[in-house]
């Protein structure tokens, strides 16, 4: 028996429906140019992912955490996806980038201000890509990009804004007291960083041959831009009761620093947080 003359339309109709689907054009993929550039002597390398919705609003370079981290293309096209445009880049001394990559003293004082050379680098570079003339720029990272991003913002003009997940507003030696004693492990709940200190047996003695105890509170009182932290309240790397209390004290002294503490997220707290950033950042 033929079909009925509905039935007969509507496989038609499915049919047509399906045909437009394959002949629509892809969605338009974000751009990605590789670049490399210069800090200290040294080329490192990177890849710029461009949105393309046009004006871009705003841009970021994106600071490693520890490790020797290579450029994060997924992240980067992630944030090209939502509007914002991304540098990322490999690590001193991994990847495609010259260096050395300093394993031992990765917390001292003289690797922490040459991270954030490169990172101010990289900024310089974000700057001169023509499609961001319109563009806000901004240096964002998580975790030991804490300590890097508000120096690097420091020495690059073109820093308008930080954003900053499980960032630590402590010195080194206190984000240290903090993480032996958790063994950097996030839980159900964690220890106050007081907690922490006092179950010390010794006084911490912070090493001489580390050089500067870096504290990202000394360059954040000199800086006028605004920033963002996003911390778990289930953080066992990173005190993060103390951090907020920096970051308190600093906005009532005039600074523009935003935090938000989501619930059991963790440490590496990215995924779940990102749009949460990506809207501070186009607000």
């Amino acid at each position: 028996m033929p079909p009925s003359p509905s039935l007969r339309l509507r496989a038609i109709a499915v049919i047509g429906a399906v045909s437009a689907t394959l002949g629509a054009p892809l969605p338009a993929q974000p751009r990605v140019d590789d670049v490399t550039f210069t800090s200290r002597g040294v080329t490192l390398a990177g890849s710029i992912v461009l949105p393309e919705t046009r004006p871009i609003r705003a841009a970021v370079v994106f600071v490693h955490g520890s490790g020797p981290q290579t450029r994060d293309l997924a992240l980067a096209q992630r944030f090209a996806q939502a509007g914002v445009a991304a540098l990322v880049y490999d690590k001193r001394g991994a990847g495609r980038s010259g260096g050395v990559y300093e394993a031992e003293q990765s917390v001292g004082g003289p690797n922490i201000a040459l991270l954030a050379d490169d990172a101010a680098a990289a900024l310089d570079r974000l700057a001169r890509e023509p499609a961001l003339s319109e563009a806000r720029l901004g240096l964002a990272g998580i975790s030991q990009a804490g300590w890097i991003a508000p120096l690097a913002a420091q020495r690059s003009p073109h820093a308008r804004f930080l954003v900053l997940w499980s960032g630590p507003v402590t010195a080194v030696s206190e984000e240290d007291i903090y993480s032996k004693y958790t063994g950097d492990r996030d839980g159900a709940t964690v220890p106050s960083y007081e907690e922490a200190l006092h179950a010390r047996a010794t006084p911490y003695v912070w090493p001489a041959f580390l050089g500067i105890d870096t504290d990202p509170s000394d360059a954040l009182r000199t800086l006028a831009i605004p920033g963002l932290w996003l911390f778990s309240d289930n953080d066992g790397s990173i005190p993060v009761d103390l951090s907020i209390r920096r970051l308190d004290a600093l906005r009532r002294a005039g600074h523009r620093y935003d935090w938000v503490l989501f619930s059991g997220l963790g440490h590496n707290n990215m995924g779940p947080t990102f749009a949460t950033a990506i809207a501070w950042m186009l607000r």
